[in-house]
């Protein structure tokens, strides 16, 4: 897959997903509603919001940061994205259900920071880093 389609995939499905997310505030009444309906709201909540920022942080770490290795930035920014959108909609589902608290969303920073760095730490070395280590040790 291009960059090209990538892009292209992601921001044409993120639309989607954020066209569904208003529809959804729009004609779906919360204290009427199924349990589908909240899990329909919280999916479009979480693919929106994972979408759009793994669109504006590739975006950023090509453009800004000036990363060379595309794949590196696209795979960094979809991951970053992913437990982003965890938390805004834990957050959202923690506020809907009165258990909003500054320990609650304490943990929950941390857990997913804990979770950040464990998935980053799965990634493999480059070659310059491991043929540093090897002539050190």
């Amino acid at each position: 897959m291009t960059l090209k389609s990538y892009l292209l995939i992601m921001v044409g499905s993120s639309s989607l997903c954020t066209a569904a997310l208003l529809f959804i505030f729009n004609f779906v009444n919360p204290d009427k509603t199924n349990w589908l309906g909240f899990l329909l709201c919280y999916l479009a909540i979480f693919l929106s919001a994972s979408g759009w920022s793994a669109v504006i942080g590739f975006f950023v770490r090509f453009l800004i940061m000036r990363q060379k290795l595309l794949f590196r930035a696209v795979r960094e920014a979809f991951r970053q994205a992913f437990l982003l959108a965890i938390l805004v909609s834990s957050t959202l589902f923690l506020l809907a259900r009165d258990l909003f608290s500054w320990l609650n969303v304490a943990l929950l920073i941390l857990a997913i920071a804990l979770l950040e760095l464990f998935l980053s730490s799965l990634q493999p070395r480059r070659p310059e880093e491991v043929s540093e280590i090897n002539m050190e040790g």
